[in-house]
């Protein structure tokens, strides 16, 4: 094939734009071999191949590397001990980004090789696709952003192999610049050649843009015709954040809200019009290295971990205990004692910290509840009422991905919602599917997987599945993730609880065959095979309400087993909240139903009428519950006087938050009922909890430490009955670090194993992989896969 000449000891490129490096004599004094090594993981768009050319010509290895859509083969040439050190430097000092695995190494018949060749990307029959996840804005591309002589300077999409978009921009595999949102961005000489050039660090960086040729920032406001651009578009966007406006901001996975978070009036600006009157919003800081966690940590207590996870390339937010003085506004998290915080990680947003100053207010740009917006239009649309100004970009995001939340939680940082950075999550099953499934998780918190083999991969967050564009981006990730890992799912796997809008959507839009697994199986079974630890599990899943396998409403239910194979063993005393689902609205409706089964005369101010009470008494929509995160808003209402909430767990956080120190626990009645089922009685706290001469924080930590007294208790009478240590703790209730602190640390010293997810939330975020986890372990024959059984 001709080759264009270059100077001497200089890449060679090809037509095809392949790219070989002149041969090295690294073969002449010793005898060679040649291997055929074989790579896996996230080794495409982080800059793998580029990184084994230059370590080959370090090395004087002739060769070649070839992205195989989802995998990398290398063809590797000279000594033994050079090839071994190759080898294992191929892993070892792979770039910050990628995530090599190495599936097999072959010893082959080869001519000899004429130096080094990257070779062009083809297809591959049986592809092990890896979608890359979304990466923050890397050192080096902000110091270039930020020079006055780089011609790259403040533009608001630089990046590299090493940063950038690329789940949000993918179109099609494999990742090529054409199969990517920005085919629409033909490069410019000077970008070209960075692309073409394997020893440059935008070798093949497909989201490769600059001023000349790339994507433009736009700046509109409904009461100005017409828009700014570049500069005068940031400098206006910036005008309008510090006049105390609210300005929404196009970034990698969709739009943010942005206001000033020093100013109280902005803040509380943003909350009016959003109709967010309390929920927590998030707090995002400069970037820059030290000087951007220095400024973290002047507002929030930062350990090791958090701060580590904190400047990881995810950039996630991170909750953390607030530090008084800081200087931030009151209404951003008002009633709670933590912040969630975040560094920029996107090259736009970083320009804007820059010039404002100080800490922004960044919330996601959706109607609550729903997924994040990323239409610039359909943004303007929504958000006008939100909204004083826009900051669009026309770099089209393919797919939304919002922010991911992590937590301390058990003496380990753990994720709360997984996002933008962290998924597409890979897990691998412990037992293999036996035929590729959709599994599309529960009602709250949505994430899809898709599961073959033994691979599962995780979608981002969605969102609750109560609307209709929360449904459409369901059906878009459904479709998006067949067709990036070139899967076709044969079966869908639901939640049995037939009101969820993923059950009724599987069951109504789709022509495939649907299975469904019971809610708390799917939380147990999402922990276990994460670990891939093998059972008896004692999982206790804990959380708001999910349908049980009697009908009623179980979330305090402890399941004994493994994946495939759980059978209940305790839960908590039931009780009948008036109002259906209006109780988790109305926290003062569980407090009033564990009184009124108590035998107490309670009349709550929101009952003047007594028509709650009357509907209990006569059993009118009060559905039985053993729900632990019912129980929760019942204290919460008697506590912290939490009669109604605006955003899911308002109430139980706002207990949480009182607790300064382990509580004295009361030990709680434990009984089989009559199936067998040993249960925890709640009664006896019903006077702690209602007695106002106790202090509020007093009750709220007596609360939690006999809640973990619950779970321990539980498992020493269980493990009485069956031989059992390893003990799981799933479920949204666990969120709550007091009570998982205790409870940990109470099943410790009682000599068991505890385990929590590290990679999933413990919330129903994990239903969807549970689901894939729970029937793979099944295998049941499809006509015994119905309704749970």
């Amino acid at each position: 094939m001709f080759r264009r000449q270059a100077k001497p000891g200089a890449p060679l490129a090809d037509d095809a734009g392949a790219v070989t490096v002149p041969a090295s004599a690294g073969c002449a004094a010793a005898p060679c071999e040649t291997r055929r090594i074989e790579l896996s993981g996230r080794v495409q768009g982080v800059g793998f191949r580029p990184f084994v050319y230059r370590l080959a010509q370090a090395l004087g290895v002739a060769g070649s590397v070839q992205n195989r859509l989802g995998t990398v083969r290398v063809i590797a040439q000279g000594t033994r001990e050079t090839l071994d050190t190759f080898q294992r430097r191929l892993l070892a000092d792979a770039p910050p980004l990628a995530r090599p695995a190495l599936d097999t190494v072959a010893r082959i018949d080869a001519a000899a090789q004429a130096g080094f060749r990257i070779e062009a990307s083809v297809a591959t029959e049986q592809a092990r696709i890896v979608v890359p996840p979304d990466h923050f804005l890397c050192a080096e591309c902000a110091a270039e952003q930020r020079d006055p002589g780089d011609r790259r300077y403040r533009y608001p999409f630089i990046n590299c192999t090493q940063c950038g978009p690329r789940y949000t921009l993918i179109e099609n595999l494999p990742y090529d610049r054409a199969n990517t949102s920005m085919a629409g961005f033909p490069l410019c000489a000077d970008c070209r050649r960075e692309y073409a050039d394997p020893l440059d660090r935008r070798f093949h960086a497909e989201p490769l843009a600059c001023p000349v040729c790339g994507p433009q920032v736009s700046y509109t406001t409904a009461a100005a015709p017409g828009a700014l651009h570049a500069e005068q578009a940031i400098a206006a966007a910036v005008a309008t954040l510090r006049a105390g406006r609210v300005l929404a901001v196009k970034g990698i996975g969709g739009y943010h809200l942005l206001c000033d978070a020093a100013s109280n009036a902005a803040v509380t600006r943003l909350r009016r019009r959003k109709q967010r009157p309390d929920k927590p919003l998030a707090v995002m800081f400069s970037g820059h290295g030290a000087a951007g966690l220095g400024a973290v940590a002047r507002c929030v207590v930062l350990d090791a971990d958090s701060a580590e996870r904190l400047a990881d390339p995810a950039r996630p937010i991170v909750l953390a205990a607030k530090r008084e003085g800081a200087g931030l506004a009151a209404a951003i998290a008002p009633g709670l004692a933590e912040l969630g915080v975040f560094l920029a990680y996107s090259p736009l947003h970083q320009l804007l910290l820059d010039d404002f100053g100080g800490p922004l207010v960044a919330t996601s740009g959706n109607v609550s509840g729903e997924p994040v917006l990323t239409d610039n239009v359909e943004a303007e649309l929504r958000l006008a009422a939100v909204a004083d100004a826009f900051l669009h970009h026309d770099r089209p995001i393919v797919r939304p991905a919002d922010d991911s939340v992590l937590r301390r939680i058990g003496g380990r940082v753990r994720p709360l919602r997984l996002g933008r950075g962290h998924a597409p999550l890979e897990i691998t099953l412990p037992t293999p599917q036996r035929e590729p499934v959709l599994c599309l998780g529960g009602h709250l918190k949505g994430t899809v997987t898709l599961s073959w083999g033994t691979r599962a991969i995780v979608s981002p967050h969605i969102g609750d599945m109560g609307s209709p564009r929360s449904l459409a981006v369901l059906e878009k990730t459904v479709d998006d993730l067949q067709r990036l890992y070139q899967v076709r799912a044969v079966r869908i796997l639901c939640d049995a609880h037939r009101g969820y809008a993923t059950n009724r959507w599987a069951r109504r839009a789709q022509p495939l065959p649907v299975a469904t697994v019971w809610h708390h199986r799917a939380h147990a079974a999402a922990l276990a095979a994460e670990t891939g630890l093998p059972g008896p599990w004692l999982v206790f899943t804990w959380d708001g309400v999910g349908l049980g396998e009697d009908g009623t409403l179980w979330g305090g239910e402890a399941l004994l087993g493994d994946c495939g194979n759980w059978r209940r063993v305790a839960s908590l005393r039931s009780f009948r909240p008036p109002g259906g689902e209006r109780a988790g609205r109305e926290p003062w409706r569980s407090a009033a139903a564990l009184l009124w089964e108590a035998g107490r005369d309670w009349r709550p101010p929101q009952d003047r009428s007594s028509l709650a009470q009357n509907a209990w008494a006569s059993g009118l929509n009060c559905p039985a519950t053993s729900a632990a995160g019912r129980l929760f808003d019942a204290a919460a209402a008697l506590v912290c006087g939490t009669d109604r909430v605006t955003f899911e767990a308002q109430g139980p956080m706002q207990l949480e938050a009182l607790c300064r120190q382990a509580g004295q626990a009361r030990g709680l009645p434990l009984a089989a009922d009559a199936q067998g089922i040993l249960r925890s009685d709640w009664q006896p706290l019903l006077a702690l909890l209602q007695d106002d001469r106790v202090p509020a924080a007093a009750r709220a930590e007596a609360f939690h430490s006999s809640m973990a007294r619950v779970v321990v208790d539980q498992a020493k009478a269980i493990r009485a009955r069956h031989a059992l240590r390893r003990v799981g703790l799933a479920g949204g209730v666990f969120q709550n670090r007091v009570l998982s602190a205790q409870t940990i640390e109470g099943l410790e010293r009682a000599g068991f194993e505890v385990h929590m997810g590290r990679l999933l939330p413990c919330n129903d975020a994990a239903l969807s992989f549970g689901q894939a986890a729970e029937w793979a372990a099944r295998g049941a024959p499809p006509d015994r896969a119905r309704d749970g059984r």
